[in-house]
Order: structure tokens, then C-alpha cells, then sequence
């Protein structure tokens, strides 16, 4: 079994707080995607976790074992550099075989692992290549396959393809993810990529200013954000966000948005009064799936007027003005005639969230 724990990490860069009170057990084969946007604390804390970065306080356990005094190379952790990072004068084999080599492996043992995960990466007949003479996808899967050689404990990978067109991007997460499953490691990823992690990870923690903000599965990141920051980092195009009131009458409440009411169930009113939402305070957060829309009139739906559309071939992303504000909508492709038609819209109330507009909380309310 390989265990990560991160109890209490805390890291400075002079004045600069990097990492705040971390506390985080990645379990023995899971994959972890570190997600986040730049500066936010992801990437030195893997480098905290191989022993790249020192710690000022907290502790770094590895199989129950604390390893924050104990040097990077007796970790039993490999890292994968965004970078490569491989030798340019050594062939692809040389490369692979060099981290079992400086722990003086036999030469049968070297050639067996070698042979193996070049065959598991598709780069057998790459062997006697040198980096120059490489793909862009080619060197990150020697990359890869120097860390897998010697089975570590863990693998840790920074933005391992963040360089890489996207094709290319696509068909390396399909071949980590292959590679996770087959090789049963422990394995956390760092990237600001959000489809990355989504498609990538077991569980995906959300960074922010050297905060964790949320710990979930990609379902629950994305169904269930825990706050306005996670809501909008998390799902592309970005969840709709804006200001609401509420007003109650002998049909059910109304969602006011920009001088429009959506009608939603009466629920609604008890639930925001149990969660203490505030008057003047409170945000409606919709995905645009959960944005409906007809061409005709029915009830429930307002007239609503189409701006700009985002044609995706599979779908469009639709932008609808609602009073003075905008809501973005998921519709079938050419399904809207085009900008400045009229349409009608309903927001699902079962994906509808609400936030506190002060502590960008959500207030956890299901409809």
C-alpha cells in the first residue's frame, strides 16, 4: 500500500503564503488531480510531497512514515516535469534505463523494465533514438516511462502535457489514465485545466490562494460546488452567476433576475430561510444545462432575446438576455435561429444553486 497524508502543510516564499494548513490523504492507487489557476499553490506542493520544496511546518507522510526531513532521493517517488527533462546526448533507452542504473540494477533486470513499459507506452521502436529526434507526445511518454521503470511508490506529475497541442493532450490523458489502471500507482497530477482533471482524476482537489477549497469526485466538484469560486473554475463554458431576490405569492416563489421572475417551487423559500440567506445577499449559480429553452411559449418560461451564439458542432452555447442581465444556455446545434430572435427560458430549479454573497458560501440548497 502507498498512502499519502499532508497534515497541517504550511510554505512560505518569503511574504508570500504559498501553502495554508493543508491537510489532505491521497489513498493507496487513487488518482488526485491537483486543480487550480497559477500561483494558487499546486505545484509546490508536489514538490513538497517528492522532497523538492522544504516545509515550515506540518508533516508529509508516505506510508504512514513522516518523510518531511528525509531526502528527495529516499522518498521511492518518481516526478514528472512539465519539461521532460530528459538527457539529450543519451538514447530513449538510456534514458529510461538511467534511474535504475544509479541504484545499480543488473543489466538483465534494467533491459527487462525497460523493454516492459516501453511496450505498455508504444515507444519500442523508439529505443535507439535520441530526444532530437522526437515528437512532442514521444518525449513526454519516455518522460513517463523513466519514472515507471523503477515501480515507485508514488508518481507525481506537474503538468505533464500542458505543452502539448490539443490532439495530442487528448490522447495522453487516455494513455495515463490506461497507464494508472495498469500499473495500480499511486498518482497525483498537477494542471489548471479543468477537462484535464474531470476526465483524469479519482478525486479532484481544488487549490485558491494557497487554500484547499473543495475535495470531491469530479461528479461532486462539478454538481455540488461548495462556493462561488469552485462554481465558476470548475466546467467550461463557466457556471452563470448573478444577483437575485426573492418574492413569495399564493402560486409559488419567484427568482428575480435582471426584472425577470423565474417561477420556482415554494420549497424554495423554507430552504433559504433554514440556510440564513440574507436579503440583498444572495446569488443564483445555474450551469448552462440547466438553462431550458423553447422556441415557443409554455408555461413556466419567459420571452427572452438571443445574443451571441457559440456554435461547438455537437452543441451550441447560447447567450440570452434577461432584462439587463445575461444567462448562457446549452442548446441542440442550430437550434436558436440566430442572434436577436426571440426565445423562452426556464431555469431547472434542480440545478439551480444559490451563494452568500458576502462569504461566497453556497448555502447547500437541493430543489
Amino acid at each position: 500500500m502507498t498512502e499519502i497524508q499532508l497534515r497541517n502543510i504550511d510554505k512560505h516564499f518569503g511574504p508570500v503564503h504559498v501553502i495554508r494548513d493543508i491537510n489532505l490523504t491521497v489513498k493507496d492507487q487513487e488518482f488526485v488531480v491537483l486543480l487550480g489557476p497559477s500561483g494558487c499553490g499546486k505545484t509546490t506542493t508536489l514538490r513538497a510531497i517528492a522532497g523538492l520544496e522544504d516545509i515550515d511546518s506540518g508533516e508529509i507522510l508516505i506510508d504512514g512514515k513522516a518523510v518531511q526531513d528525509v531526502h528527495a532521493s529516499e522518498r521511492d517517488v518518481a516526478f514528472v516535469f512539465q519539461n521532460y527533462a530528459l538527457y539529450p546526448h543519451l538514447t530513449v533507452y538510456e534514458n529510461m534505463a538511467f534511474p535504475l542504473r544509479a541504484v545499480r540494477q543488473s543489466r538483465a533486470e534494467v533491459d527487462r523494465m525497460v523493454q516492459s513499459v516501453a511496450a505498455s507506452l508504444g515507444i519500442s521502436g523508439l529505443l535507439n533514438r535520441r530526444p532530437s529526434a522526437l515528437s512532442g507526445g514521444d518525449m513526454q511518454r519516455v518522460a513517463i516511462g523513466r519514472s515507471l521503470v523503477r515501480r515507485p511508490k508514488a508518481i507525481l506529475l506537474d503538468e505533464p502535457i500542458g505543452s502539448l497541442d490539443a490532439k495530442l493532450r487528448e490522447s495522453m490523458r487516455v494513455e495515463l489514465k490506461r497507464l494508472h489502471i495498469e500499473n495500480g500507482s499511486t498518482s497525483i497530477y498537477v494542471t489548471h485545466d479543468q477537462v484535464e482533471a474531470m476526465s483524469l482524476a479519482d478525486r479532484i482537489v481544488v487549490m485558491h490562494e494557497g487554500l484547499l477549497q473543495q475535495v470531491g469526485s469530479p461528479d461532486e466538484v462539478y454538481r455540488y460546488p461548495v462556493n462561488m469560486f469552485v462554481a465558476q473554475f470548475v466546467g467550461s463554458p463557466i457556471m452563470n452567476l448573478a444577483d437575485v431576490d426573492i418574492s413569495e405569492s399564493a402560486s409559488g416563489v419567484g427568482v428575480n433576475l435582471g426584472g425577470t421572475s423565474f417561477a420556482f417551487p415554494p420549497a424554495l423559500s423554507g430552504k433559504l430561510k433554514e440556510a440564513g440567506a440574507q436579503p440583498g445577499k444572495l446569488k443564483l449559480g445555474v450551469r448552462p444545462e440547466g438553462v431550458l429553452v423553447s422556441r415557443d411559449a409554455q408555461d413556466g418560461y419567459v420571452e427572452v432575446t438571443v445574443g451571441i451564439i457559440e456554435p461547438l458542432g455537437s452543441h451550441d452555447i447560447v447567450d440570452l438576455k434577461v432584462g439587463d442581465a445575461v444567462l448562457r444556455a446549452r442548446t441542440k446545434s442550430a437550434f436558436v435561429p440566430g442572434p436577436g430572435a426571440t426565445v423562452w427560458a426556464r431555469i431547472d430549479p434542480a440545478q439551480a444553486h444559490f451563494f452568500d454573497t458576502t462569504t461566497g458560501s453556497s448555502l447547500g440548497i437541493r430543489l
